[in-house]
This record gives structure tokens, C-alpha cells and sequence, in this order.
């Protein structure tokens, strides 16, 4: 029989019960992540019964879920949000239509997308971005723990890691999507679209900025290509304007630039043509 040390043995019982964690919380998240996908889209359910009790079934099914979730958590801290359950689901009517207009944007913005369903049931940015949306709302409501690991669960899957806390606007595009950052304190517009290897990061990691803008803003209509970093939380990406692929950008530009690899901004033409750009795919 393998003899245990005394003192690996007392270590181990002090990291227990300094950091007791109910075991349940990661597999019920990690089961939860498809169940919310599934009840939104049935692309992502087992099996689909098309009927208002049905409908309401799976409904009640996911808010109990989610009140187990909660409950799990709440051991954890000592302030909970109220009426969570009933607060999520009066918001998923609103996050269900930002995540058809996704859709729509990553099928019109892709070339190689034959349908919108080929786009909810194979498209990895679809899938991150689904799961960031529905964690960010959980993380609006107040409810701590459960919007990372939901985040964690699609970049385990996707490689692309947006933090629930990063406020993102309409039809968002995300083309190919691996290796993908998107920060806490990111502020991303309407109508922008990044491509594979983007980093919206923080120009420092100190502790003391924690509760600081540290991410980037990208203002509507942006197109960064393939990858691109830009940090800071003084960075605004002016409106309409195209960073090429591997630039890396440190300073805000104005709206209508492009960026090279080069970091130099021009002003950005109405008709230039794809030799003019940095395209990197």
C-alpha cells in the first residue's frame, strides 16, 4: 500500500478547506451551457417537439437547472441576486433576437456560408459568441461565478475567449474565430467584424487596475483581420475603419482609417481595391 506523507496529506486538507467548492458547480454549468443553447435554438437539443407545452416544458426544465446552479454558488457568497430565474428569462426573448441578427451577419459576412443553420450548427463563432451573450446577461443580473464558466466552457471548445463582462453590440461577425481575446472591459460597436488571432487586450495586467477601463473600444462598422492586437482602455477604434492582418496598434485612430502591419493610418478611400490592404486570411 502506497504511503501518503504527513506532510503532503495536511497540505492537501488545508487547500480543501480553504477553497471548498461544491463538486456539482463545474459539471451542472458544463451541462447547462448546452441545455440553454438547446431551449434557443434546436440545433442544439437532442430531440425537438414543436408544441407550446412542449415549448413551456423545456423552459420550466431550464430555469430549475439554473436555480440548482444558484444554488451551488450561493454557498460561495454571501449576496445573491434576487428573483435571478425569473429576471433571465424575461431577458432571453431579447438576447434570442441579438443572436439571430449574429447569425445573419456572420452568413452575409462569409462567403463560404451556404445558410444561416449551417452557421448556428457548425460555426465556432457562433457558437462563442451564443454562450458569451447569454453569460453576459447572467453577469448584468449580478449572479458571479456562472458567466465565466460558461464563457470558459465555449473557448474550451472554440479557442475564443470573450469575457462576459465585454459589452458587444449588434450583429457582431466572427470569421473563423481560434485564438480570438476579447477583454473584460472591451467596448465593441455595431456591425464589427474580427477575424481569426485578434487580441483586444490590456496594455498592463496590474492588480491595482482592476476596476479600470484596461480594453480597447471598438466603434461601429470595424473590420479587424487576422492577427491583429490592439491594446489598452484609452484605444478607440474609429468608425468604419479596417486594421490589417498583424498589425499591432498601441494609439487611438480616427474613424474611416485603415491600419497596416505597419501601424501606419491613412485615411481610409471609398474605392480601395484589395491591393491597397494589408489582407492577411
Amino acid at each position: 500500500m502506497t504511503h501518503v506523507p504527513d506532510t503532503l496529506l495536511e497540505r492537501l486538507l488545508e487547500a480543501r478547506k480553504k477553497h471548498h467548492l461544491p463538486s456539482q458547480v463545474r459539471p451542472l454549468a458544463q451541462a447547462f451551457a448546452p441545455q440553454l443553447l438547446g431551449v434557443l435554438f434546436p440545433h442544439f437539443a437532442a430531440s425537438v417537439v414543436c408544441s407550446e407545452d412542449a415549448v413551456t416544458e423545456d423552459v420550466i426544465e431550464l430555469g430549475e437547472s439554473l436555480a440548482r446552479l444558484e444554488r451551488s454558488i450561493a454557498t460561495l457568497h454571501e449576496t445573491m441576486p434576487e428573483k435571478l430565474v425569473e429576471r433571465f428569462l424575461a431577458a432571453l426573448p431579447e438576447v434570442h433576437a441579438r443572436l439571430e441578427e449574429d447569425a445573419r451577419a456572420i452568413f452575409d459576412g462569409d462567403p463560404a456560408a451556404r445558410s444561416i443553420d449551417e452557421v448556428i450548427l457548425t460555426y465556432p463563432g457562433f457558437y462563442a459568441l451564443a454562450l458569451y451573450r447569454l453569460a453576459h446577461a447572467l453577469h448584468r443580473l449580478g449572479l458571479p461565478l456562472l458567466p465565466r464558466l460558461l464563457t470558459e466552457h465555449a473557448h474550451e471548445k472554440t479557442g475564443i475567449d470573450i469575457h462576459p463582462a465585454a459589452t458587444i453590440g449588434r450583429r457582431f461577425c466572427i470569421d473563423h474565430g481560434t485564438g480570438i481575446v476579447i477583454g473584460e472591459t472591451c467596448v465593441i460597436g455595431d456591425d464589427v467584424k474580427l477575424y481569426q488571432g485578434v487580441t483586444l487586450g490590456a496594455v498592463t495586467v496590474e492588480k491595482a487596475l482592476a476596476d479600470k477601463k484596461r480594453h480597447p473600444t471598438l466603434e461601429d462598422g470595424v473590420i479587424i483581420y487576422a492577427g491583429a492586437t490592439i491594446l489598452g482602455g484609452g484605444t478607440v477604434v474609429g468608425k468604419n475603419s479596417i486594421v490589417a492582418g498583424n498589425a499591432f496598434l498601441t494609439v487611438s485612430v480616427p474613424p474611416n482609417s485603415i491600419v497596416s502591419r505597419r501601424s501606419e493610418v491613412r485615411p481610409r478611400s471609398t474605392t480601395a481595391t484589395l491591393e491597397e490592404l494589408d489582407w492577411v486570411i
